[in-house]
């Protein structure tokens, strides 16, 4: 299923049945929770930038009694003139003063949403049950994008209400103080702003839909860049350059097109805003001009409402701000909840208060080696579903009709404490799914996992370290120093590190490193060679001294000696028990079980010896294997 599709889907269970049916109400939601998580901030801010409003208020009463003074309509004197003056400068300078104070404020409530609109779906990526993979995006560039772009628009739109409050409260105050002086040039001002509201309502949707598309392109804009940097090499091998260079620029015109449109729309209302300030100020001076000449309309009026006009419109201005950031914020928060859990709604995108902006953060508390991360929940979420006891050690994991949409069927599978079991088949033939499938990292069309006899409602958070490690097939480091690989936070000592490092037959290559576990890898490991990564990934799964060691097809890059040398390390000293997925020889010949898949299903099973006997499909791998690593030597 495509993402479109997925986040369809996620509408729909979210309660939100698609784009334009009752799209608003989540988006009010997250932005009410975003607003009380922080409430003093959030409060004082407000209360700061209010008087930015109101202030003009009082410098509109002042500029109307000088200029009534100067021209004659108020008896006054020089000095009580200069007062006067004095006293607008004044205003304008605590204006002044007030923005500064505001601003330096309000920027750490802004900071702190952001942060924990960003943490929260960190946090449900990372430690909500189920697998994460069916709602990440399809590519690393689209999950930035989300959380920077799709943030800051939430977060915008629930910081536009505080200007919204404002530019009320100075009409509110504005409007009366006008109508004292001439009711009918302030109804006919009040006019164009009503036709600003009822225009934006009426482009919201528009607004909505081009958002989403710039934001969806400029997302695989992004995620097409990372991708060249990091295939460098793979494109100027293949001579690729130009053609990739051609790609990009198909993809940055329709990314520009569709930006230019969103623009364009946001623009329109922008212009449209505009242009009732200068129909506004037209109209007063139209309007203004014979109530001059008849002595009831001063030179002290037509300054009070041409100063309060360019406020007036401010109210405009922030409903037309904030009925196009609306639907933007409607498209933000849809993205952003996509990636949450299926238990979660967009409350879970707003909850905890735990944000630090000045201080440190207290210390987590230490982790059990043994106990999996607490799954990620909403207040109101049903309880999570039970599992086995976490202090019962492995004896025997079992599944049975293991179904992935396609890719695997009705696989059984039974793993015993102290066994060495291998999976093997050709490529496509459903390896990796079945053990991403077992650990929870894909979701499941039929099927149980079960741990000594007890049903495992939801592998993504059981079978976790210490109960299980996984050494995936892509090995995946990080640009960090060889001991921040291993450990990711794990609290292990460096010999444990060492002697991680030890079974993964790396002890050679660590002391030729000068920096020993200091030693800074590289973005993706790129100072190591493929087998260093593929051994520093198995010591990273083996220093959490899980019961269930998991290996993907870790041993490609491997020569046959280091290869053969790593299992007999891992099969004598490391973990008890061991589910690998690999075709090579070394391993199937250690196998205490052998499982052989066939376009998803089980082909054959059993130890080596009797597959060669009774199974071809193992029989045909095997005599490949056999000449894959022949020719494999004679070229060393």
């Amino acid at each position: 299923m495509s993402r479109s599709g997925l986040d369809e889907r996620a509408r729909a269970r979210r309660g939100g049945g698609g784009p334009t049916s009752r799209p608003m109400r989540p988006v009010m939601r997250v932005a009410v929770r975003l607003a009380a998580f922080d409430l003093r901030r959030y409060v004082v801010g407000a209360l700061l930038w209010l008087p930015v409003h109101v202030i003009p208020l009082a410098g509109g009463l002042v500029l109307q009694r000088v200029l009534d003074q100067i021209s004659g309509h108020q008896d006054a004197t020089l000095r009580a003139t200069l007062w006067w003056c004095a006293a607008f400068v004044a205003v304008e300078l605590v204006r002044g003063v007030v923005i500064v104070v505001a601003w330096t404020y309000g920027v750490y409530w802004w900071t702190a949403a952001a942060t924990l609109l960003r943490a929260n779906v960190l946090r449900s990526v990372l430690t909500a049950r189920g697998p994460a993979a069916a709602r990440l995006p399809h590519s690393s560039g689209e999950a930035v994008a989300r959380l920077r772009d799709d943030v800051a628009d939430t977060v915008d739109f629930t910081d536009e209400s505080v200007s919204l409050m404002g530019t009320t409260l100075f009409a509110a105050a504005a409007l009366p103080i006008m109508a004292a002086v001439d009711p009918v040039i302030t109804l006919v001002l009040v006019l164009p702003m009503v036709a600003v509201g009822v225009l934006s309502r009426t482009m919201r949707r528009a607004v909505a839909r081009l958002h989403r598309r710039a934001r969806r392109l400029g997302a695989g804009v992004t995620a097409y860049v990372g991708e060249l940097f990091g295939g460098v090499l793979a494109l100027k091998t293949a001579g690729a350059e130009a053609a990739a260079l051609e790609r990009l620029r198909a993809q940055n015109r329709r990314r520009r097109d569709a930006a230019v449109r969103d623009r364009m729309a946001t623009d329109l209302l922008d212009a449209a805003t505009t242009a009732t300030v200068e129909l506004s100020v037209g109209l007063v001076l139209l309007l203004a001009a014979p109530a001059m000449r008849g002595g009831g309309f001063t030179v002290g009026d037509l300054a009070l409402f041409t100063s309060y006009i360019g406020w007036l419109t401010a109210l405009p201005r922030s409903i037309g701000t904030a009925l196009y950031r609306l639907p933007q914020a409607a498209v933000a928060t849809e993205r952003l909840t996509a990636l949450m859990a299926p238990h979660e709604d967009t409350g879970a995108l707003v909850r905890g208060t735990d944000v630090w902006l000045r201080d440190d953060p207290p210390p987590a508390p230490p982790q059990p080696r043994h106990a999996p991360p607490a799954p990620s929940q909403p207040r109101h979420a049903p309880p999570a579903p039970l599992q086995p006891r976490h202090g019962d050690p492995l004896r025997v994991l079992e599944a049975r009709g293991l179904t992935v949409g396609g890719r695997l069927h009705g696989v059984d599978l039974r793993i015993e404490r102290g066994s060495f079991t291998v999976v093997t088949g050709a490529v496509g033939a459903g390896k990796s799914t079945l053990v991403r499938a077992l650990l929870g990292l894909l979701p499941l069309d039929a099927g149980t996992i079960s741990w000594n006899g007890v049903p495992v409602a939801d592998p993504g958070t059981f079978l976790v370290p210490g109960r299980t490690a996984y050494a995936g097939q892509v090995p995946r480091l990080f640009s960090a120093t060889l001991r921040e690989n291993l450990l990711l936070g794990l609290p292990a000592s460096d010999d444990d590190a060492r002697r991680a490092l030890e079974l993964a037959v790396f002890e050679r290559d660590l002391a030729a490193m000068p920096d020993g576990l200091g030693t800074v890898v590289g973005p993706r490991g790129v100072r190591l060679s493929g087998g260093q990564v593929q051994r520093v990934t198995a010591a990273r799964a083996l220093v959490r001294d899980p019961d269930l060691l998991v290996v993907d097809d870790l041993s490609s890059a491997l020569d046959v000696e280091t290869e053969r040398l790593l299992w007999e390390r891992i099969a004598g000293r490391g973990p008890g028990t061991v589910l690998v997925v690999s075709h090579r020889q070394a391993a199937l010949e250690r196998a205490d079980q052998v499982i052989v898949l066939d376009r998803g299903r089980v082909a054959g099973r059993g130890r080596l010896p009797e597959l060669l006997e009774s199974c071809p499909e193992m029989r045909r791998l095997w005599h490949a294997e056999l000449i894959a690593e022949a020719e494999e030597q004679a070229g060393d």
